[in-house]
């Protein structure tokens, strides 16, 4: 049996958040430095919560209101 994980649980790598915003690597990387998307790292890996992925659209979304 397996069980799907919850949206506000799951992890994007960058590559992921890049096709996602359509943005380049340097430009995501950016966003994680200026803490406008939250990240993690496991390890090596660099992880962004698909959560703050969304957050992060809606603040864009909101600021062109």
């Amino acid at each position: 049996m397996t069980t799907a994980t919850p949206p506000s649980l799951q992890a994007l790598k960058v590559p992921e958040v890049m096709t996602a915003l359509r943005l380049s690597r340097s430009k995501v990387y950016d966003l994680i430095r200026s803490k406008e998307l939250e990240s993690f790292t496991a390890g090596r890996a660099r992880r962004i919560p698909v959560e703050s992925v969304r957050r992060y659209m809606q603040n864009r979304i909101e600021e062109t209101d």
